[in-house]
């Protein structure tokens, strides 16, 4: 950060350095998006992102067999195409080297190492302080921010290795031990899978209903056909599409404990924002038994777990794939005088208590008084690059305006 920058804990306006575009808070995929869209309508902004580097979760926080779970026209960010040369599902090292040359394209260069512990509305000043004042703040750390680890009884007293997933890298250094992975969700089945063709001997926690399907049907992506199918009919219709294949190519899932919800996958995906799995492997090993399915844990033992079905099994390590959340409760806040309390006090509404907007897509880009979030929408790159559009109109059209001769 800037050292001249002066620093007032009086409530009155404080002296700091004016940024004359948007600031967007994190340099991932989608404040890169923000940034790229910004830049192509010709508006200055400055990205600060706290990591060493574009993409830290792709890049520091993701195991090393990853890939896209969607075929890559489904996963580019805005502007920008992947090269042609690129396989159907890129890697880890291609999505990132993608992400890299995307960011070069667009003139992006992040303030790396600036984490972003406060943010405020100034109504005084009108406008954000982020260390640095602007009219416009674009919220891009997105959904995974934070890692959820569950609280289990016992678990300081396990003996045994415990990360969460965004530690794992390989199951090379679990070769012949007994692993519990907690999560059935994509990242818990495929570092299942991984440890398996690692020769280790994993068991999957599945708490709760959990919807497999395959990613492709007769070499269509699965969700290629689903995309497809809702330009013609109803969403709980194309479930019905995608349940009915998912039998015919996975048969029944609940035979091996992996029971689907009565609700559709893509409803239940716009409900809840839970993604379904695509099977990339995984359930073949379960049905053969070198994965093994248990039931939600009651108890991590010293040497192990004891389960809601009375059984107890011991482990050589516990994996948490029970994913992320947002931050920006921790950080985003309002302050208003008494002049603008009520208005001011309605900013505090945009996001929850979970740090998501309480507006569901397609409008939750947009708050009041210069505030957006980008990356929220629980529909992936997709739903990033719509967001990403909007904010840069917007802004565009704010910036005419306020550069217009009176």
């Amino acid at each position: 950060m800037d050292s001249s920058l002066t620093h007032d804990t009086s409530p009155s306006p404080k002296l700091t350095t004016y940024i004359p575009g948007p600031i967007i808070v994190g340099a991932g995929p989608s404040g890169l998006a923000a940034a790229a869209c910004l830049a192509d309508a010709g508006i200055p902004f400055t990205v600060l992102e706290k990591s060493d580097s574009l993409a830290s979760l792709w890049r520091h926080r993701s195991y090393d067999r990853l890939s896209l779970h969607l075929p890559k026209q489904f996963c580019q960010l805005p502007l920008m195409e992947f090269p042609k040369h690129f396989p159907k599902y890129p890697s880890k090292e291609q999505f990132i080297s993608y992400v890299e040359s995307y960011a070069a394209a667009y003139g992006i260069n992040p303030r790396f190492g600036c984490a972003v512990e406060h943010a405020e509305f100034d109504s005084n000043a009108g406008g954000w302080r982020v260390e640095f004042l602007t009219r416009w703040l674009v919220v891009a750390t997105g959904e995974n921010a934070v890692q959820v680890v569950p609280e289990f009884p016992g678990l300081p007293n396990f003996s045994g290795g415990i990360i969460h997933s965004s530690e794992y890298k390989s199951g090379a250094v679990y070769a012949g031990k007994k692993i519990l992975v907690v999560g059935c969700g994509n990242s818990g089945m495929e570092i299942s899978l991984d440890l398996c063709r690692h020769n280790a001997r994993p068991s999957i926690v599945v708490r709760n209903n959990v919807h497999v399907l395959p990613r492709e049907i007769m070499g269509c992506s699965t969700f290629g056909i689903a995309v497809g199918l809702l330009k013609w009919l109803p969403l709980r219709v194309v479930d019905g599409i995608l349940l009915f294949m998912a039998h015919l190519v996975l048969g029944d899932t609940g035979s091996v404990g992996l029971r689907r919800s009565k609700t559709g996958p893509l409803e239940l995906k716009d409900l809840t924002g839970k993604t379904p799995v695509m099977d990339v492997g995984a359930l073949s090993l379960i049905k053969s038994g070198k994965i093994k399915v248990t039931e939600g844990v009651r108890e991590i033992t010293g040497d192990g777990a004891k389960f809601v079905d009375g059984k107890e099994e011991q482990f050589d390590a516990v994996i948490f794939a029970t994913g992320y959340k947002s931050n920006v409760p921790s950080w985003l806040q309002v302050i208003a005088s008494h002049t603008y309390y009520i208005r001011a006090l309605l900013l505090s509404f945009f996001f929850s208590s979970e740090g998501m907007p309480k507006t569901p897509f397609p409008n939750g880009w947009k708050g009041e008084k210069g505030l957006y979030s980008v990356g929220f929408t629980r529909r992936g790159l997709l739903g990033t690059s719509f967001d990403a559009r909007n904010i840069a109109r917007d802004i565009k059209h704010c910036w005419k305006l306020a550069s217009s001769p009176t």
